[in-house]
């Protein structure tokens, strides 16, 4: 038995505007439940074995989640080289040479994550790093994790010449002669990571998750979307899990590949069922979950697809052409017909379907496909999400309430940035780039919003993002002018977005995602009130502390 009373601040119990945005004066946890608020919760301080924290006058709110992400790739970008803190071409260069002076003796420089607005088009040469790297094959993967940026070591160990051709879904950047430049696109970045790079151990990537996760629960997070799961690392999430490893809540999404997505149907049947038998031998069904070790913080509910590629690499799929290139409308990795059908088979195998979906084209042809699979199959609760909705006709918009769709939005990308002003809007054209994250439309048409990080592309830190999504600029220029004002949303609705929001595409909403009564307790502990202060300042708030159904996972 366990109980916990916070006293001394403010208690956001649910924060959305929509339900009247509920506080109280104090709360209890009772063995990882709220069983009180205010002055009921204060008198519980008497029973014995009850622990009382003070606030101090900040606040507890219910914890965030991240509705996208990828935090395996995000914990091993602390092995190789900090291209990620370059603030120029020479500094990514910079960082690659004294990596490798610090380990010599290493058969490959592998890092993460590049700016790709250090070169014009996001175009980097192999010529260049060759310079620092010499003879040792080196990759390193853009910010995007779409693209990489290979050496000629690396390109030879690959067996990359004028002559390869490009792979399917994937392009090989070339000079005019046809060699191949050095930056990969997509699938073939992809196929060469997979293939090519030696793997880092079972080892290395247990540890890199166990980082994500503690990183996650220090600034509140109890719970991460996985975006991108091949099946041949399921083995370094089961041995985290098992060890008691994992500090937040992770919902698996494994990889549907368009070539062989029907030999896939049983294979992640199978792979859902190990993970739901982590740790059954050990438990009754009666345990709360804050008693059950580590196996019970993982889940693999959740069927992804790649719908398109990303605007700045001109793989994003769109309806018309790109705005600088007259004759291409991007690369869609699905024909709208087979999207459709596997969306169709994995939904009718009980999965949550999460789409990554940046063009127009591609957010369309999502939609399509979820309404096929709603319509095909015998109706059931579904929660099934487009992730990114980065460009979006305004002709779809009441689709996502239409369908009951979540729309998953990285708010932090809300802001006309370098990337945004030097690649995104002059490869879209008007009036495309006003169709861009449309955050306060969707939520204004009924739909269910959540929101996510994206990590590591940009930050997982949810504090910088929700200021953006309140203002539409950074929250380092809190005199800048608000990029499409009309789709900003009050601080209220973008912290339900990362809570309730989170909570129902977590497939819990009648479990988590507030601190009503009944609910599970897990909470952030703040230095002040996001809902009050300046939009700008939220991005400075001090976490204090993080509970996970009741449990403390941090503690400043």
């Amino acid at each position: 038995m366990s109980l916990t009373i916070f006293t001394g601040g403010t208690v956001i119990v649910d924060p959305s505007p929509a339900n009247g945005t509920l506080t109280a004066s104090a709360i209890a946890f009772r063995d990882g439940l709220v069983a009180a608020h205010g002055d009921e919760a204060a008198a519980l301080a008497d029973e014995p074995g009850a622990e009382v924290i003070d606030l101090a006058g900040g606040t507890l709110a219910p914890a965030p989640g991240d509705g996208h992400a990828h935090p395996l790739l995000g914990g091993l970008e602390a092995l190789g080289p900090r291209v990620r803190e370059a603030a120029d071409l020479r500094g990514i260069l910079d960082a690659v040479a004294t990596w490798k002076a610090a380990h010599p003796d290493a058969e490959w420089i592998v890092g993460a994550s590049y700016d790709a607005t250090f070169a014009e088009g996001g175009l980097f040469d192999a010529r260049w790093l060759d310079e620092v790297t010499g003879d040792t094959p080196t990759v390193l993967r853009a910010w995007d994790y779409h693209t990489a940026w290979v050496n000629s070591a690396a390109l030879a160990a690959g067996g990359i010449t004028a002559e390869t051709p490009d792979p399917p879904l994937g392009r090989i950047v070339r000079r005019d002669d046809g060699s191949p430049l050095g930056t990969l696109q997509e699938a073939a970045a992809n196929d060469f990571l997979a293939e090519v790079v030696p793997a880092f151990s079972l080892e290395q990537r247990v540890e890199a998750l166990e980082r994500a996760t503690r990183e996650y629960a220090e600034q509140g997070t109890t719970w991460v979307q996985d975006a991108w799961v091949e099946l041949d690392a399921l083995p370094v999430y089961l041995a985290a899990a098992e060890a008691g490893r994992l500090h937040t809540r992770l919902n698996l999404a494994f990889r549907a590949d368009p070539a062989r997505w029907r030999e896939q149907l049983d294979e992640f049947v199978a792979a859902r069922d190990r993970v739901r038998s982590l740790g059954s031998d050990r438990r009754g069904a009666d345990q709360r979950e804050s008693d059950r070790p580590g196996p019970d913080r993982l889940t693999a509910e959740t069927v992804k697809f790649f719908a398109d590629g990303v605007v700045e690499s001109h793989t994003a799929a769109l309806i018309e052409p790109y705005a600088d290139r007259p004759d291409d409308r991007g690369l869609p990795n699905w024909t709208a017909r087979e999207l459709a059908a596997a969306a169709t088979a994995f939904d009718a195998a009980g999965f949550q379907l999460h789409i990554h979906a940046i063009g127009d084209a591609a957010n369309r042809d999502a939609l399509d496909a979820l309404d096929t699979a709603i319509r095909s199959n015998p109706a059931r609760e579904r929660h099934h999400v487009i992730a990114h909705v980065a460009v979006l006709d305004p002709a779809d918009v009441a689709r996502f309430a239409e369908l009951d769709v979540i729309a998953n939005f990285e708010p932090y990308w809300a802001q006309c940035d370098a990337v945004m002003r030097d690649l995104t809007i002059p490869h879209l054209g008007h009036p495309r780039d006003e169709w861009q994250y449309l955050i306060g439309s969707v939520h204004r048409s009924g739909a269910t919003v959540s929101f996510g990080s994206d990590w590591p592309v940009t930050t997982h830190d949810w504090r910088p993002a929700l200021a953006t999504a309140i203002t539409r600029h950074s929250h380092t220029e809190p005199g800048a002018p608000a990029w499409l004002p009309d789709e900003r949303i009050d601080a209220g609705t973008a912290l339900a977005a990362y809570t309730s929001g989170i909570a129902r595409q977590a497939l819990a909403g009648a479990d988590r995602g507030t601190l009503g009564i009944g609910r599970v307790a897990d909470a952030v502990w703040l230095s002040a009130d996001p809902l009050s202060i300046a939009p700008e300042a939220i991005a400075d708030l001090t976490v204090l502390g993080t509970w996970l159904a009741g449990d403390e996972t941090f503690r400043r």
